[in-house]
């Protein structure tokens, strides 16, 4: 079974890349048992998305 350590490390891998079936199947069902985790891919899309709106922010004010 995944650890936490090896789970968040999935969840930086699968922005830069697709995951395989195996490491996405993985995930899901360590995610579905660690609240922890759940928790840290939430902040991770949190984050993801207030920088998109900040760089298009900045875009917007230089046009």
């Amino acid at each position: 079974m995944m650890n936490c350590k090896q789970a968040t490390r999935l969840m930086s891998e699968e922005l830069d890349r697709p995951l395989k079936w195996q490491e996405r199947v993985s995930l899901a069902t360590h995610n579905s048992m660690c609240v922890y985790c759940r928790n840290y891919r939430k902040h991770m899309a949190f984050m993801r998305e207030a920088a998109r709106r900040y760089r298009e922010g900045l875009t917007e004010q230089q046009d």
